[in-house]
């Protein structure tokens, strides 16, 4: 068992990963640059690579050239999502995250093909085996795109084989909540990965999240953070949690992460095309929400530095 790591606590903006017009290559310059957008507004942490950084378009080298630069230009710890179909891959990539400087390293199950728990769990204790890493090693449970990490070999994996422990995407409170009653007496890192439930996960004991909204919008999870961290007045923490649900509702009405993305372009960032053409419906509704936030927005910043 791996006591909670201090480093990982409070809100780690997951960026997305820019690519260029025209070739499906990722624009480290504009990559960096959200690194610095992040960095400068309050977050705790940074991750790469997650599910809002479509790590799955990427090959392991381009990953990891990735990753190197953007550890070198953060001032704030980096959590490096090496999730791979594969468990070679995922080694490759823990390795050369480590050797970059990663603070931290996520791991999902194997995706694509499904496997049991027998698998997973088998899966998950050759690799931090072979890889004794040295650096926190978080469990990633993303059932929306991997075969899901059970409550039961979650805990197996953090009490007896060294992981550090969990980021929660499941976006269900109540597995979240089974995981903290077992936190009073095995202690283990908690994050929430899902911006839908975070300020309730975070306000019942959970250490942090790690958002893709923080990566467009990294004032408002710090300052709904902070409100809950100081137990500050209900009124401002309910409205800050209110205007992070109306973001997310937009966000579950397009393929992650289009509307951080055209967010982000909002605020005058490159994050290049989408991975998949946008049907001309599809293209209306993301020109409606671009106006919303374009109104929204001032609002929502005005509302985080009172906070």
């Amino acid at each position: 068992m791996v006591a909670p790591v201090a480093s990982l606590e409070g809100v780690h903006a997951a960026l997305v990963t820019p690519f260029r017009e025209g070739s499906g290559e990722t624009d480290l310059a504009a990559a960096l640059e959200l690194v610095d957008f992040a960095a400068g507004r309050g977050v705790d942490g940074i991750v790469l690579l997650g599910t809002t950084g479509e790590f799955v378009h990427l090959g392991i080298k381009a990953r990891l050239h990735l990753a190197q630069f953007a550890i070198k230009r953060s001032r704030l710890p980096v959590t490096v999502n090496v999730s791979h179909s594969t468990l070679e891959g995922a080694l490759e990539l823990a390795r050369g995250a480590i050797s970059a400087g990663a603070s931290a390293l996520l791991l999902m199950p194997p995706y694509f093909y499904p496997y049991d728990q027998v698998q997973v769990e088998a899966f998950y204790v050759r690799f931090v085996r072979e890889l004794r890493p040295g650096v926190p090693l978080l469990l990633y449970n993303i059932p929306l795109v991997s075969t899901p990490l059970d409550f039961a070999t979650a805990m197996r994996l953090i009490a007896a084989e060294g992981y550090a422990g969990i980021k929660d995407s499941s976006g269900d409170i109540l597995n979240f909540r089974r995981m903290l009653a077992v936190r009073k007496h095995t202690p283990f890192t908690l994050l929430a990965g899902s911006d839908a439930i975070y300020a309730e996960a975070r306000a019942e004991g959970g250490d942090g999240v790690v958002s893709g909204v923080a990566g467009a919008l990294p004032e408002l999870l710090s300052a709904l953070d902070r409100s809950i961290r100081s137990g500050g007045p209900d009124g401002a923490r309910m409205r800050l949690s209110a205007r992070l649900l109306e973001f997310v509702a937009w966000c579950d009405g397009f393929p992650p992460p289009l509307a951080i993305k055209a967010a982000l372009a909002v605020r005058g960032l490159k994050t290049g095309p989408p991975a998949v053409p946008l049907a001309a419906e599809a293209q209306e509704r993301l020109a409606r929400f671009c106006e919303w936030f374009s109104g929204w927005l001032p609002l929502v910043l005005k509302e985080s530095e009172g906070a």
